[in-house]
């Protein structure tokens, strides 16, 4: 007895323009992705950056109240620190906590009721743990934000919130 062979039975595999024109779709899908997938990076990169420095301004508003003492945010070359207005005699003088930002990153201080011109680069936190208005504006490779502190509270208002 002779089998019939049918065209469907012969045709099992894919052929050369099947497989290219798949992995050319698959390429065109995965370059639109990418895009949006560097924008999600860059966002969280922003975000953690808003988050670390919204934490060493909860950091030293705490310690000033818990401690009962002024306590500075000092702005230095490579780091943003927070430790004591003045030291006890016997008390190690060194920062309580550190915000560092990443290379190609900037954070600037503004005081806008600074009754000077030229201020240092300190934001002080009181016992009472109210502070001086500030706004600290952030700049790095992810992108920008903006902040303006409130004295009462401490907390951020988000006046500009840019990802690249």
């Amino acid at each position: 007895m002779k089998r019939v062979i049918s065209a469907v039975e012969r045709a099992r595999g894919f052929t050369l323009i099947e497989i290219a024109l798949s992995i050319f779709i698959l390429l065109l899908l995965l370059m639109l992705a990418v895009p949006s997938f560097t924008g999600v990076i860059a966002n969280r990169r922003l975000k953690q950056s808003l988050d670390e420095f919204n934490n060493l301004v909860r950091q030293a508003q705490e310690r000033s109240v818990t401690e009962r003492r002024p306590y500075l945010i000092v702005w230095g070359k490579n780091n943003v620190v927070v430790r004591p207005e003045g030291f006890a005699e016997n008390e190690e003088v060194k920062a309580t906590a550190e915000f560092r930002p990443n290379k190609g990153s900037t954070l600037r201080l503004s005081l806008p009721v600074a009754l000077m011109d030229k201020y240092p680069a300190e934001w002080i936190f009181w016992p009472s743990g109210a502070c001086e208005p500030a706004i600290v504006r952030f700049q790095g490779p992810a992108g920008s934000w903006t902040a303006n502190y409130s004295p009462l509270t401490g907390r951020p208002e988000i006046t500009n919130y840019a990802v690249r």
